[in-house]
């Protein structure tokens, strides 16, 4: 769906930058599945020197996070698809952010062998189908429905 006017290309190119971050946020839950499946990994081959960047410098992710949510979402003068979509990312990245902080408060005491394996198979799977199905939205210019993600993102996109 495409509204509050009308696209451009680099609109539409912009749109899709942000969701470079929850990529980068779920490499560490794709250890294992990255291991088992190392064609998977041609996903992470463009992105290897951000991933060196972002994990490389502290506190990094957290500047990110304050730079596209006033530098961006919060800058009305900016199309509404890119804040859009910066605020889509950022929550993403919160809530893989929560679950890793889950896994490692909780992590050894209630997940270990097959179960901690399946359950970070399934967060980076699902991280990974809608960070790539975000972007091919937003490169088609419309808006990228994720069930509850979208509904908090409009709300704070106002």
């Amino acid at each position: 769906m495409t509204w509050r006017g009308t696209t451009t290309v680099k609109d539409r190119i912009f749109a899709s930058l942000p969701y470079l971050l929850p990529l980068l946020d779920v490499y560490p839950f794709g250890r294992f599945l990255l291991r088992q499946f190392p064609i998977l990994g041609l996903v992470y081959v463009p992105l290897q020197p951000l991933l060196e960047l972002y994990y490389g410098f502290p506190l990094g992710s957290l500047i990110i996070f304050f730079v596209l949510y006033f530098a961006v979402v919060r800058n009305e003068r900016i199309n509404h698809l890119i804040r859009f979509n910066a605020m889509q990312a950022i929550l993403i990245g919160i809530i893989l952010t929560l679950v890793s902080l889950v896994f490692r408060i909780l992590g050894r005491l209630l997940f270990s062998g097959l179960l901690e394996e399946t359950l970070f198979n399934i967060i980076f799977l699902g991280t990974l189908v809608a960070s790539i199905y975000s972007i091919i939205q937003s490169l088609l210019g419309r808006y990228a429905e994720l069930p509850g993600i979208s509904e908090a993102s409009y709300f704070q996109v106002r």
